[in-house]
């Protein structure tokens, strides 16, 4: 689909579900800055697809950051939003992110755990003992000059949490304008939802979508 100049890519649709991959710098859903959002697109394309009358429905179950690019899921009905969400809940839903970090990690592979607490003011996240609990595990894929590409298996959507996990440990994300200090004025933040899998919520089926970011730099440089 296309609205003016906002091309969005839909990977699989039925009468309960739409999968879509989100561009970069898009906002998930609306706020105070009043920029185009991507639920509000989707929810114009339908309306004008279909005809539809009123209101259309489209159920929010996740969410990525604003400079995130990636798959994403949406429910057309209630019942649908309803039960992906409590798939959300019961950890049934699994989520692969590519990270772009800088330097190379000790471990090649492992899992990390903090407590996190945001900040809703400065729309930060911070590591806290009386946060929530945080999980991710990882793997290096490759490593070139100083920067590496991480196959990441997000087991909690805390805010930030990705970016947060790894900048606390001396190795931000490539072009991260909150949580890295080396990053420049224009660089893309180097994060993206690559995998999206769930189970149907109707005819129970297990479904995976995939998709690599486009080959700009810095994921030219290792996809």
């Amino acid at each position: 689909m296309e609205d003016g100049k906002t091309m969005i890519n839909i990977l699989y649709e039925d009468n309960h579900l739409l999968v879509v991959e989100k561009p970069v710098n898009i906002l998930v859903q609306s706020d105070d800055t009043k920029d185009m959002d991507l639920l509000t697109l989707l929810k114009k394309d339908l309306k004008k697809r279909y005809n539809k009358p009123g209101n259309v429905f489209l159920g929010l179950i996740h969410r990525l950051d604003r400079p995130v690019g990636g798959i994403m899921v949406f429910a057309k009905t209630s019942k649908a939003a309803s039960r992906l969400s409590e798939q959300i809940r019961a950890h049934k839903v699994e989520k692969k992110y590519y990270a772009i970090i800088e330097g190379k990690m000790d471990k090649k592979a492992g899992t990390l755990i903090d407590y996190l607490k945001k900040d809703e003011k400065q729309n930060k996240t911070y590591i806290d003992k009386n946060g929530k609990e945080a999980i991710l595990s990882y793997k290096i894929i490759s490593e070139k000059n100083r920067y590496s590409l991480v196959d990441i298996d997000l087991e909690t959507g805390r805010s930030h949490q990705i970016r947060v996990q790894f900048s606390s440990r001396n190795h931000p994300l490539y072009g991260d304008q909150k949580y890295n200090s080396n990053s420049k004025v224009g660089q893309q933040l180097a994060l993206y939802a690559y995998e999206l899998s769930f189970f149907h919520p109707i005819t129970k089926e297990k479904l995976t979508f995939h998709k690599n970011p486009k080959k700009e730099y810095p994921w030219n440089l290792f996809i």
